[in-house]
């Protein structure tokens, strides 16, 4: 795949998520897990999430369990993000992000990014409006840390 406008990822509730749909917009794609001791960072991307969509931001998030931090179905896990964080943005299907079984979307943002593989959950990949990689967050990196790249990739 040569642009991020070339994916699409199925949500929890089968709807497809077609990256082609998105240009124009400012995307931050995460790989998350519900029961990892970052999942706070949900409430903080959904923050950012309410507060910047109607100017071009939209998060997804993709639940892995390749850190064994994941609940066991897609319903469980879309159910404990509703509930627990109050998650409106677009959540995929469970996916891993590393190794011959990974997300093709995961393959070309870890090639986008320079930085090989995933180490953890709550990885965070921006891209600009152009569909252009702009920044990789390591887990640790708390979303409303990096609020202001988000402001300026939406004001351009």
């Amino acid at each position: 795949m040569s642009s991020i406008y070339d994916f699409k990822l199925t949500e929890m509730n089968g709807q497809t998520i077609d990256f082609s749909k998105l240009k124009n917009r400012v995307i931050l794609i995460v790989n998350t897990a519900s029961k990892c001791g970052l999942a706070g960072q949900m409430k903080d991307l959904q923050y950012l999430f309410e507060k910047y969509q109607n100017d071009g931001l939209v998060i997804i998030g993709v639940p892995s369990n390749q850190f064994h931090m994941e609940l066991k179905s897609n319903e469980k896990t879309s159910e404990y993000c509703q509930l627990h964080y109050g998650v409106t943005f677009p959540m995929a299907q469970q996916a891993k992000v590393n190794g011959k079984d990974e997300l093709p979307l995961f393959t070309y943002l870890k090639d986008a990014s320079g930085k090989g593989r995933i180490k953890f959950n709550y990885t965070k990949f921006l891209i600009n409006r152009y569909g252009e990689f702009v920044k990789r967050y390591s887990p640790l990196k708390n979303p409303r840390k990096f609020e202001q790249d988000i402001i300026n990739e939406l004001n351009h």
